[in-house]
Parts: structure tokens; sequence; C-alpha cells
């Protein structure tokens, strides 16, 4: 009688334990659903893309930083190939030559059989030589001028930069320079470092060349769109390069750089700004950095800034600071 009178027991439980798992498994399904994701699919080797980007993005994507606040524009997808022989020519702002070779670096090993090419003989001769088509993308650290955006130029900002003060090693001066002292210098209108503060003794100014990026920038937020000085203690480089320019400092000269090509320097000190230092966040001397390409844009160039936009070439653009 005992075994008769358990069995419906039995059938009843065994249905409803039949019950709550069929549930489980439906609410676990609705639950990808409802957030915007669906169950993971089977994986075959034969569905996996055979290239670097995708192994390198799957193996630990909790190591990739995230991209720099607001992230930069998305202009093309990020490629899951590219074709062998490929090549980009980048040509352009000293200021991006790091950023530039990082980004080559990580792009060449991610794609392996395409070429990366980087130059950098300034803003202004690399978006001369982009209109000409000798290269694929000009880097250039300032905005597009009306003109040159109505030649068909589109600049996608890459990152941000801080424009350094730099002063040789051996300079007395150990102050903080105001923006308003820092224009008075540069337009020679302060000559002497004992008029900021310093020892007495003229102040030697080494300009960087009008073609530069950085002039050019420096000139917006320092002077404001303001002139520079000609007096004869402000010398002007002809050629847009930052190691003659510090080896021009000596013990009284002061000039400007991108901060990543003076951080590094064992001969140079880097001058406050407002009593900030590059690293902090309000520091005052800071703007963009750009890639330009001619639109619509040729495969090889959509490639590699899609790739720019990317969690890897993130990557790159941080370790290029580093």
């Amino acid at each position: 009688m005992s075994q008769k009178n358990d069995t419906p027991a039995l059938i009843v439980a065994l249905l409803l334990t039949a019950g709550i798992l069929g549930g489980g498994v439906w609410l676990l399904a609705n639950h990808f659903q409802l957030f915007g994701a669906k169950p993971p699919a089977p994986t075959s080797n034969s569905s996996t893309p055979n290239n670097s980007t995708s192994n390198n993005l799957g193996q630990n994507p909790q190591t990739l930083p995230p991209p720099p606040s607001p992230g930069i524009p998305v202009a093309f997808d990020a490629p899951t190939q590219v074709p062998a022989g490929t090549t980009v020519k980048i040509d352009g702002s000293t200021s991006m030559v790091l950023l530039n070779q990082s980004l080559k670096r990580s792009f060449e090993q991610a794609f392996p059989g395409s070429v990366v090419e980087t130059n950098a003989q300034g803003s202004d001769k690399g978006i001369l030589d982009l209109l000409t088509r000798k290269i694929s993308i000009a880097a250039i650290s300032r905005p597009l001028t009306p003109e040159e955006a109505g030649q068909g130029l589109k600049a996608i900002p890459v990152a941000t930069d801080k424009i350094a003060i730099a002063i040789g090693i051996k300079n007395p001066f150990r102050g903080s320079l105001t923006i308003q002292q820092l224009a008075g210098i540069f337009q020679g209108k302060i000559s002497s470092w004992s008029e900021v503060g310093g020892q007495k003794g003229i102040i030697q100014v080494i300009n960087r060349p009008p073609s530069s990026g950085t002039h050019q920038a420096f000139q917006q937020l320092v002077l404001k769109g303001g002139l520079f000085g000609t007096t004869p203690n402000i010398t002007t480089m002809a050629r847009d390069a930052t190691t003659p320019i510090l080896q021009a400092l000596g013990t009284n000269g002061i000039s400007y750089a991108t901060a990543s090509q003076l951080i590094r320097q064992q001969t140079v000190t880097i001058v406050p700004i407002e009593g900030q230092a590059p690293e902090s966040p309000s520091y005052p001397l800071t703007r963009s950095l750009y890639y330009v390409y001619k639109e619509p844009g040729s495969p090889a160039v959509q490639a590699f800034l899609g790739f720019v936009a990317s969690p890897q070439g993130q990557q790159a653009i941080v370790q290029a600071n580093q």
C-alpha cells in the first residue's frame, strides 16, 4: 500500500522539477535578449577570422584602457582584415612622432604585410603633401583652416596634448610663469629674467618656424592670435625640430614643445604655467592632435583610421605617452 501511495507523489514531484528547470532556461534566454545580447553561439575554428586583431582583442579585453574622454569620433569601422601590401604614408607634426610610431607598430603587428611609413616635417608640410597626394594622412597639431577644409580635407581628433615651456637645466630660474608673462616674453615686451622673478639677464627666446603646428597652437593659446615679437633677443628657427631648439637654450633661453618630447629630457627644466605642471588636469596649454585625410579616403586610409579608434588603437595612443 505504501508503495502505491508514494507513486503519485513521486510523479508530481518530477513534473514540478521539470517545470522549474524549463522555466529557468526560458528566463535565461530572455535575459540575454532584454539586455541586448544573444546567448553565446558555438565556436568554430572555420568561422573565426584568422588575423592577429581578433586574437589580441579576445585574449584579455579587461587590460585594454577605455577610450579617452569624450572619445575620438569613429570615422570608419575598425578593420577585421587588411590586404597584404597595404601602405599608409603619414607626415606632419613633430609633436605626433611618438604617437605615429606607436600606432605604426600596433597596426603592422595586427595586420602582417601592411606598411605604415611615418615622417615629421611639420603640420603645414603634411597638409601640402596630402593635397598633392604624396601621402595618405597628414598628422597636424592644430585645427584645419576654413580654406583647407574647403579643399575636401577632413580632420579627426585623435589625442589631446600639452605644450610645455622649456629652459636649459643650468638656467637658474625656478619660478612659475603666468600666461600674461609668457605672452610678454614671446612678444618681446619682457626681455629680462628679473622681470619675472629671476636673476638679471637677457631672455633668449627660441621660437619654432611659422610652418609648425605647435607654433600656431602656441600663438592661439598664449598670444590669443597676436603676433610674435621681432626684438633682437628672439630667434626663429628655420626648421621645425625639437632637438636643435633644446640645444640652443643654454643658460638663459626659453622655448616650447609638446610635453611628451620634454618630460624625459635630462638637459631641460619644464617651467610651470599658472602654477601648474603639464601633468595637471587644469594645465592651461592643452590642445588637440589630428589625423587629416582627403575625402572620401582610400581603403588603406579607412582601415588605418578605423584601427585608430579601436581598443587596440587607443591602447597604442596611451602607450605612446608612457
